[in-house]
């Protein structure tokens, strides 16, 4: 048990492991580079102006279990568009506003078709 063979060894393991930890470091920089790179490929950017007609997802839906039911709420307008995606919405009738992240709206294309609501009343079997 040479104490300088063995101190210039230890040195050598330090060494060792300080190259490891920066390698490590580097790995998880460029993981995180890639990562940030596919997330904001498929991030979907919405051109939405002022006044413009939007539909709302409802996330809080999956509470109440309903296959056929749709996620989507609204229209909505916009009223105001701030920076960093958030969204302020106002109903048609210009009651309520709220603020909402851009993600959860997209665009709402009114058709021209006028829609006519039918009824038909069912007889009573004899």
């Amino acid at each position: 048990m040479n104490l300088d063979t063995a101190s210039a060894q230890r040195k050598l393991q330090l060494n060792e492991l300080e190259e490891w930890r920066l390698n490590a470091y580097e790995n998880n920089k460029l993981y995180k580079k890639k990562t940030k790179h596919w997330h904001d490929q498929h991030i979907s950017k919405e051109d939405l102006v002022f006044g413009q007609k939007v539909l709302l997802f409802n996330s809080h839906l999956h509470l109440f279990p309903e296959k056929l039911k749709s996620r989507w709420s609204g229209p909505f307008n916009i009223k105001t568009i701030f920076p960093y995606g958030t969204v302020e919405l106002t109903r048609e009738d210009g009651t309520n506003t709220f603020k909402v992240n851009g993600q959860r709206v997209k665009p709402y294309f009114e058709d021209e078709m006028e829609r006519q609501k039918s009824s038909l009343a069912l007889r009573e079997a004899s």
